[in-house]
């Protein structure tokens, strides 16, 4: 076994793999960014040193400086954990040239495995079933136009390099293919530093199902079982868990053999992961393999007992796997989701900022690379952390997941906990119903943005209102105790405002109370233009009953380690957390003078659709921003005429930064110069 090793990687898969190594007495080294310096990877490493400034290629994708790193500190292996350089040959290949292991797959099996077109016609000549494509390397963009009618729409651009949802667009049809591949071509280059692209046919309502792979150097093979990854957003898996609800031991055996000939094919060894689409029907198709340790991993660790990084680093200092297939087991049910800093409800917007407060809960596992004061950067993935609940059985390990989100507290950036606490409460996901439209298909991302005013209300009212004791005989009235009140309470006259989370948006609610026999007994409460008269009505023994006028709405409050309340109206249940005011690193003012449309956060600017003086609709894309390795396409706000332009093609622009302008001839401020690392001391 190895007795120092270098980690090429940040954040929750760094600290992941330093934690096998801190339990095999390892020593790691940690490699990072002027943007990561005091990021907790670097403080959990026995040594670190620094590679550059924030942006990726700069920092992370120079494998130059990553090998001169490990050299320097008397590292003898490198793992590159999951993106930047672990699905990168070359960068192995040098690995090895400069006598240091490699902890991954041969660098032969990457390159006949990485690239997705490669792996299909290697597929296809070892009978794994692909879906239709044309995957000839280097296609033009015309030769793609051209292919495109025989491969049938709806269709995928897909990268040919890389994984990871990026570089992939949705063509349903055919006057749509120019710009999906110009858009796919772009991130694709920006993602992995390679363009070429490959078409497939796209499959409606499939599962995606892959299997794990673990190989050692004397040629033993195994599969550990499959996950399913159906739960997605742009691609890119939201919820994992494993086993899949939708295998039967037939499929699963069919599809962990079609996944070892293709591995055997290809001379694999080490982790990796072999994804497969799975029609309604129960038939498979060959999508792409992972040559890494893939995100999702510690479900699999988690029915299986394995600890997949330290089966890479034994495998990978020559060590032999020590197990066959027949000594896999499976055991109970696990599901992972991935907590990102992101606003669902805004288009699945990244977020920025300051994370200000940071608790996990109890019972079960969570991957992380933040803390309490980390700054979310544009730099990177979106990533906050990865929470795997385990059970006996998948319905347990459904409850413990869901309970784990109501507990766990994320404060300072918007997050997408609303919306996976909503797939696991959903019917059809709790029946196993999965695809790879489910989260369109059940409208759980409208259900967001669908939290009435009236359940902000009510959860500030039990705040702000204490309950009803009762009275303990008929000449004592009943009157209100405002020892229970959840929040400090005033006789009369205006309460503090309150802040709560809905939909991943925070909402401020103003609270105004009465008094009323010394008490306080009735609040005005007003969220946004919305103004309601709140009376409590409960005793307080059990979830709280509220009248808001003439309807009548129940609240399950917050308690202990939970952090969610349950408001009930009008039979529909509303999830609300209390939060703290926005900080002031976490806003982003895009309502500029002079009707300038603003950068929603730091980025780089990749394409201009419009010019001065054009006239456009509202929602009409004007530009392009690529910002948290995805583009995000800025809209018109409303139709008119571009007055002004204040950016060009490669421009880096600072979040708030005006873009343009439109025509109202008032003059524009002045485009930003300040670059995303200039982040401030504070």
């Amino acid at each position: 076994m190895f007795s120092s090793v270098l980690v090429a990687n940040r954040g929750e898969i760094a600290l992941r793999v330093m934690r096998t190594c801190a339990r095999l007495g390892i020593r790691t080294v940690a490699v990072y960014s002027d943007a990561d310096a005091r990021s907790p990877h670097v403080r959990a490493a026995d040594a670190a040193v620094r590679l550059g400034p924030g942006p990726a290629a700069e920092s992370y994708l120079r494998g130059d400086l990553v090998i001169e790193a490990a050299l320097a500190t008397g590292a003898e292996a490198i793992h590159p954990g999951y993106g930047f350089l672990a699905e990168n040959a070359s960068f192995a290949e040098a690995v090895l040239a400069a006598g240091l292991a490699w902890v991954g797959p041969p660098p032969a099996a990457m390159r006949a495995l990485g690239d997705k077109s490669r792996a299909k016609a290697l597929a296809i000549a070892n009978d794994v079933p692909v879906l239709p494509g044309f995957h000839d390397e280097g296609a033009t963009d015309d030769v793609l136009a051209a292919a495109a009618p025989g491969v049938g729409f709806p269709l995928l651009v897909k990268a040919s390099a890389g994984g990871g949802g990026r570089g992939m667009r949705l063509v349903r049809d055919p006057g749509e293919l120019p710009s999906a591949v110009a858009a796919a071509r772009r991130e694709a280059q920006a993602a992995f530093g390679d363009d070429r692209l490959l078409l497939e046919r796209y499959v409606e309502r499939p599962r995606h199902v892959e299997i794990q792979l673990l190989g050692d150097e004397a040629g033993t093979l195994v599969h550990l079982g499959e996950r399913e990854c159906s739960i997605q957003r742009r691609h890119q898996k939201l919820v994992e868990e494993s086993p899949s609800p939708a295998l039967t031991p037939a499929i699963r055996a069919a599809m962990g053999e079609a996944a070892l000939r293709l591995a055997r094919a290809a001379g694999y060894a080490n982790a990796g992961t072999c994804e497969f689409l799975l029609d309604e029907r129960g038939a498979f198709f060959f999508l792409e393999v992972n040559a890494r340790l893939q995100v999702e991993h510690p479900v699999t660790e988690a029915v299986t007992g394995l600890d997949l990084v330290e089966q890479q680093l034994r495998v990978a200092a020559g060590e032999p796997l020590g197990f066959g297939q027949g000594d896999v087991r499976l055991d109970g049910h696990a599901i992972e989701v991935r907590v990102v800093a992101e606003d669902a409800a805004a288009g699945f917007l990244p977020a920025i900022g300051r994370i200000t407060a940071f608790a996990i809960p109890d019972g079960v596992r969570v991957d992380t690379g933040v803390e309490a004061g980390t700054v979310v950067s544009p730099f990177y993935d979106s990533l906050v952390a990865k929470v795997i609940a385990h059970g006996p059985d998948r319905g347990t390990a459904i409850d413990r997941l869901a309970d784990a989100l109501d507990e766990l507290r994320l404060d300072g950036v918007a997050s997408n906990l609303d919306l996976l606490a909503a797939v696991l409460a959903e019917p059809a996901f709790r029946a196993g119903d999965l695809h790879t439209g489910f989260l369109e298909e059940h409208r759980l991302v409208e259900g967001l943005r669908a939290v009435p005013p009236e359940a902000i209300a009510a959860a500030a009212a039990v705040r702000s209102l204490p309950p009803v004791r009762p009275a303990t005989d008929a000449s004592e009235p009943a009157m209100a105790t405002p020892w229970a009140a959840g929040r400090p309470w005033r006789l009369a006259g205006v309460g503090e405002p309150s802040w709560w989370l809905a939909g991943g948006s925070r909402v401020r609610a103003a609270v105004d109370v009465d008094g009323a026999e010394g008490v306080a007994r009735v609040a005005r409460i007003a969220v946004g233009d919305a103004a309601f008269v709140v009376r409590r009505t409960d005793d307080g023994t059990g979830d709280a009953t509220l009248r808001l006028g003439d309807r009548v709405v129940g609240v399950r409050p917050s308690t202990g380690r939970r952090l969610v309340d349950t408001v009930l109206v009008d039979g529909r249940a509303h999830r609300v957390r209390p939060a703290p005011p926005p900080s002031r690193e976490a806003r982003v003012d895009v309502a500029l003078a002079g009707g300038a449309i603003a950068a929603p956060m730091p980025g780089r600017i990749v394409r201009i659709h419009v010019g001065p003086g054009e006239l456009v609709e509202a929602t009409q894309p004007l530009l392009v921003l690529e910002a948290m390795k995805m583009e995000h396409v800025i809209e018109a706000p409303s139709a008119g005429r571009v007055a002004r332009l204040l950016v060009a093609v490669g421009d880096q622009v600072a979040s708030g930064a005006p873009l343009a302008t439109m025509a109202d001839d008032t003059p524009a401020p002045e485009p930003a110069t300040a670059t995303p690392n200039e982040e401030p001391e504070r």
